[in-house]
């Protein structure tokens, strides 16, 4: 984790999905840069609970709460937003992180199983997106706390670059949130609004468990990695404590891949 440094003192950020993994190591980041914090989560309270003690148990940090929303579903998001600004005043920064994969090939994927992804890392995305312009377009400027009227970070993936069999609706998600991201900053870049994504590459969470924790499925993982290693939730964290303070306050509409190198192509260090 990194050292305190308050760039985000008296800011308010939603992370979605923050209950555990890459959301859980992005809530303790920001928490750690002095923001309030609120940890979502869908279904693990528990867990969102035992990360938002983390935050209010480190003197550095803001006030974390934890909040309950399924990002599916638009009821959901605009009452996390509603009861934030209930309670903190507003909000300053979105970072929706709240994320799924269902995976099928793709001739014998379910309906079901496309639109579940769809809905959750997409529309979700747009969802947690509408609702914090429209805080930060009805709260106005805070030039004492940023020179950014607002901050949202989309949590996207490598796979809006890298084609993925068998995932179709998942990277197909990522694909479409890159042009989410992209029509946001230029839409509302004019009102001080700064609209950017984060791409991890392979970053050891819960999900990939079960390739990451044996010898072979490590030695097939970093055979897509130049760096050769595999990430933590913590490289995600610290990325996205920097991109939501004002030290980048010139990145509007770009994807910040943290992969290691994955996007390089490793397959054709040999001519392929």
């Amino acid at each position: 984790m990194q050292k305190p440094n308050k760039r985000l003192e008296q800011q308010t950020c939603i992370i979605t999905g923050s209950s555990g993994g890459i959301g859980a190591a992005v809530a303790k980041a920001l928490g750690t840069e002095g923001a309030n914090i609120v940890v979502n989560y869908r279904s693990s309270k528990e867990a969102a609970e035992e990360v938002a003690h983390w935050v209010n148990s480190h003197q550095s940090c803001g006030e974390a709460i934890v909040l309950k929303c399924d990002v599916s579903k638009e009821e959901d998001v605009k009452a996390l937003f509603k009861q934030t600004i209930s309670h903190f005043g507003t909000v300053d920064v979105c970072v929706a992180n709240a994320g799924l994969q269902i995976d099928h090939p793709l001739h014998e994927m379910p309906l079901e199983a496309w639109k579940k992804v769809l809905d959750v890392n997409l529309t979700g995305q747009f969802l947690c997106a509408k609702e914090a312009i429209n805080e930060f377009l009805r709260r106005g400027m805070r030039e004492e706390v940023s020179r950014s009227l607002g901050k949202i970070i989309h949590m996207s993936s490598v796979h809006e670059e890298i084609p993925w069999a068998g995932h179709a609706n998942y990277a197909a998600s990522k694909g479409g949130l890159l042009m989410l991201m992209e029509s946001i900053c230029q839409a509302y870049a004019p009102h001080k609004i700064r609209c950017n994504s984060i791409a991890p590459g392979a970053i050891k969470t819960d999900i990939n468990k079960d390739v990451w924790s044996t010898e072979q499925g490590k030695e097939d993982m970093l055979k897509l990695i130049p760096y050769k290693r595999i990430g933590v939730p913590e490289d995600i964290g610290s990325v996205a404590s920097w991109l939501a303070s004002d030290e980048s306050e010139y990145i509007n509409g770009t994807t910040i891949f943290v992969d290691g190198g994955m996007t390089c192509y490793p397959g054709f260090t040999t001519n392929g």
